[in-house]
């Protein structure tokens, strides 16, 4: 287990259930989600690749989906999700079946840390705020085993600065992971390169919500599913004291009278060689540099 992975340990049950429950209450509160969707995908505006086949993974409600379905109304495009309850959400949407009806594709149910596709079988993944929830480097590997030569890995996820007025708050109160861990932007990096993608390219933005209270921060997670499955976290029902303790750590952090809560956006994005790396016997892998897709200028 790598010193990235060691931080981010969830509970992948407990995960399941969360996004199970807030399926129809997710996008009534995805409004960051969707902002950070966009900007991801404007970024193919410069990528000259018109795949035959895509792959979403962690699709949620299908914004993305269908997203791309309008841009490459052509491609055979799957959809991966590890809550039902999100798969049969995103299903409801008529322009959905009507897609499918002439366009081989699918919605699946499944763990994106094993994905039910056979080697090479996409030109192009994508990822919209999915990676937090799951082991990177098993994710990694997933979808450079998916992808064929020459194709596209493109994703977002959230930084080590996200909900840091949240974590700050909880801190006055105990030790216990109430926000659990999320990887740094250079380390996502290194790990694109161990997984055998040619070089990545990683951006990141910052955004601030900010609520007339700290009870609505709440809310708004719960909304979307975003519930604490660090391994370490306390089982039982938060104590009243500790709540009252944590509340007023929070309302302290008012910024012109509103609560603040920090996103840090890291976008990601990296190719599949032409040519399948090298590995060398201390496990480092040589990528050709005639197999490196750069970034249109």
């Amino acid at each position: 287990m790598s010193d990235v992975t060691a931080n981010l340990l969830l509970d992948k049950r407990s995960l399941r259930a969360s996004f199970e429950r807030a399926a129809t209450s997710y996008d009534e509160a995805a409004v960051l989600q969707r902002a950070i969707a966009d900007r991801m995908l404007e970024r193919l505006d410069v990528v000259k690749l018109v795949p035959a086949s895509v792959l979403d993974i962690g699709s949620g409600t299908g914004y993305v989906a269908r997203a791309l379905m309008r841009r490459y109304p052509h491609a055979r495009l799957h959809a991966a999700d590890l809550a039902h309850a999100m798969v049969r959400q995103a299903r409801t949407h008529t322009r959905w079946r009507r897609w499918l009806a002439r366009t081989p594709g699918a919605f699946v149910c499944a763990d994106l840390e094993c994905l039910p596709f056979a080697g090479a079988s996409f030109n192009m993944i994508v990822s919209n705020l999915t990676l937090q929830w799951c082991d990177p480097v098993t994710v990694f590997a997933e979808c450079r085993r998916a992808l064929h030569p020459g194709g596209l890995f493109m994703f977002t996820t959230f930084g080590p600065d996200t909900l840091a007025e949240l974590r700050a708050a909880w801190h006055a109160v105990d030790e216990r992971p109430h926000v659990h861990g999320f990887p740094d932007m250079h380390d996502l990096g290194d790990l694109l390169v161990r997984a055998g993608f040619a070089e990545p390219v990683m951006d990141v933005e910052r955004f601030t919500l900010t609520y007339a209270d700290v009870l609505d921060v709440l809310r708004d997670l719960k909304r979307l599913g975003a519930h604490n499955a660090a391994h370490g976290r306390a089982r039982g029902l938060t104590g009243k004291t500790s709540f009252r303790r944590f509340k007023q750590a929070y309302e302290a952090m008012r910024v012109d009278g509103r609560i603040p809560a920090t996103y840090e956006a890291v976008y990601g994005l990296a190719w599949a060689p032409e040519t399948a790396p090298q590995r060398a016997a201390d496990g480092a892998m040589a990528i050709p540099l005639a197999d490196i897709r750069r970034k249109p200028r």
